[in-house]
């Protein structure tokens, strides 16, 4: 497995719903948030602006309720990498209790034309430094 990137989330009240807990929509707006930094950390040392991701599918499994005020950690990683797509993992906790997990597979753009691109060397280097 690749490197675990951690991201620290504060549940507000924009984030509750009318059952007092975090809504479900608001999970798929945190794991951009989350796939946003974490792709500003891997690509800090080595820019790459030639390239724009767009999500294109999208797997969650809600395990947990999140309530107002709750800590959360969400831990994602690189999945598998092929062509011009790439899974990210994001799991979201509570304390040590997995709330949801998710699967996101994004395409990767060209940053000028919007078409698709295959993930080169380069950018397979700053996804998967481990392997």
């Amino acid at each position: 497995m690749n490197t675990i990137f951690e991201f620290k989330i504060t549940v507000t009240t924009e984030d509750i719903d009318d059952l007092n807990h975090v809504n479900n929509v608001v999970y798929v707006k945190w794991m951009d948030e989350v796939a946003f930094h974490h792709w500003a950390y891997l690509t800090k040392q080595i820019p790459l602006p030639a390239y724009i991701w767009v999500v294109a599918r999208h797997e969650i499994d809600y395990k947990g309720q999140a309530l107002l005020g709750d800590k959360i950690i969400a831990k994602t990683w690189v999945g598998e990498t092929k062509g011009f797509t790439s899974e990210r993992i994001i799991e979201f906790y509570k304390d040590d209790v997995l709330l949801a997990k998710s699967k996101t597979t994004w395409a990767m753009l060209d940053a000028v034309t919007y078409k698709p691109t295959r993930i080169r060397e380069n950018v397979l280097k700053v996804l998967q430094p481990n392997n």
